[in-house]
């Protein structure tokens, strides 16, 4: 069992580091650090205050940018909470930002700085960090954002490169995949300031945007085969260490929980509406599908300095990152959009819906015969031992 007082000595990032020359150093033992340098005066540009929302929904924003850069500012308070992962009411000692599972999708534009305020709550038990792909040096702010339980901390940077990148706890050593896969990460959405463009570099927009995030959970089991419930986060910690290390999740969810976006939280568009679809996985490999669409464009590795690739069935989101899809819809209906491990899709989990209103196109699908009666005698096929020659 992990106490607070142990969670809080030495299983993650150390003290400040020593510094030499006036130049930042760590030291070996050490991913944390100090910065030293030239301040950067900032006092003539705007600052914006952004409210962040839960998934799969995405705070208002324009998708070309109006003003010069700006200091957009944004907080997450860190939330220790037990979260139910299905229904048959298995829970979660999760580790979340701002109580979702996955963390509140930002946007920002390219140029833009991000200054976010985290907090971590003295109710908590762990030391937290940020960890932010987007950002360039000190661990991508891990090694500048360590909180203790009743602390905060304000870190900035420079929003240079655009696409979608994912974000997540990297407290040090084996807290690192602990704090991730029990649901400390999210994703921030870098745009261009001219807006998207298409693979021939034209302007392209969307109508709706949705942000699902992927997380695989580790749930041990007792003696009869049942899902355990612990006491707290630090109790879960031994236990979960095991099943997380035999690499074999025991769900696999879009959002935080098996059907979370299914049913009545089932995501909804018309026929016409483009729709872009972030999708981020901090751990592991996984290949999103819309059954009956296609990614119109689809940018896999989430950078739009890219040009998008056209007309995908299934596209692959690299561990530790996260990735867009623009899609037309065409055709009313029911699309479920998965983890194209069927396995995954379909008894762990991974599966959302699309709910989409409008008129069926015949052109693009017809059923021409319903189902009937089949006449032809064929027994003989059966009674053979084998189906081919």
């Amino acid at each position: 069992m992990i106490t607070r007082r142990t969670a809080l000595m030495g299983v993650a990032l150390s003290a400040v580091a020593p510094i030499a020359s006036g130049i930042t150093v760590a030291s070996a033992d050490s991913e944390s650090m100090t910065p030293i340098g030239e301040k950067v005066d900032l006092s003539k540009v705007a600052r914006k205050k952004v409210k962040l929302v839960p998934p799969p929904f995405v705070h208002e924003h324009n998708q070309v940018a109006k003003d010069p850069p700006s200091i957009v500012e944004f907080e997450l308070l860190i939330v220790e909470k037990e979260h139910e992962i299905d229904d048959e009411g298995t829970m979660l000692q999760g580790m979340t930002f701002d109580g979702s599972i996955p963390g509140p999708l930002m946007v920002v534009h390219e140029g833009d700085y991000v200054e976010l305020t985290l907090i971590n709550p003295p109710e908590n038990q762990m030391q937290h960090n940020i960890d932010f792909h987007a950002a360039t040096g000190g661990l991508g702010g891990g090694a500048l954002t360590l909180v203790n339980p009743g602390e905060k901390t304000v870190l900035r940077f420079k929003a240079d490169r655009p696409g979608t990148f994912v974000y997540h706890c990297a407290p040090g050593g084996p807290m690192i995949p602990w704090h991730v896969v029990s649901g400390m990460s999210g994703a921030i959405m870098v745009l261009p300031r001219e807006g998207l463009k298409d693979d021939k570099g034209q302007p392209v927009s969307y109508d709706k945007v949705f942000y699902i995030g992927e997380n695989d959970f580790y749930i041990p089991r007792d003696a009869n085969g049942n899902f355990k419930r612990f006491e707290d986060v630090g109790s879960s910690y031994g236990e979960t260490l095991e099943v997380m290390n035999g690499l074999i999740p025991t769900h696999v969810v879009f959002n935080g929980k098996a059907g979370a976006l299914t049913g009545d939280n089932a995501l909804t568009a018309n026929v016409g509406d483009r729709v872009l679809i972030v999708h981020s996985q901090a751990n592991r490999d996984t290949r999103p599908h819309l059954i009956g669409g296609h990614g119109d464009l689809v940018w896999e590795t989430g950078k739009f300095n890219n040009p998008p690739q056209r007309d995908n069935e299934t596209w692959f989101i690299r561990g530790g990152s996260a990735g867009a899809a623009l899609y037309t819809f065409r055709q009313p209906g029911v699309y479920a959009y998965v983890n194209h491990n069927l396995i995954e899709a379909v008894n762990l989990g991974a599966t959302a819906h699309f709910v989409v209103e409008g008129d069926w196109n015949n052109d693009l699908m017809a059923q021409v015969v319903a189902p009937s009666p089949y006449g032809e005698d064929v027994s003989a096929i059966y009674k053979s031992k084998k189906a081919l020659p």
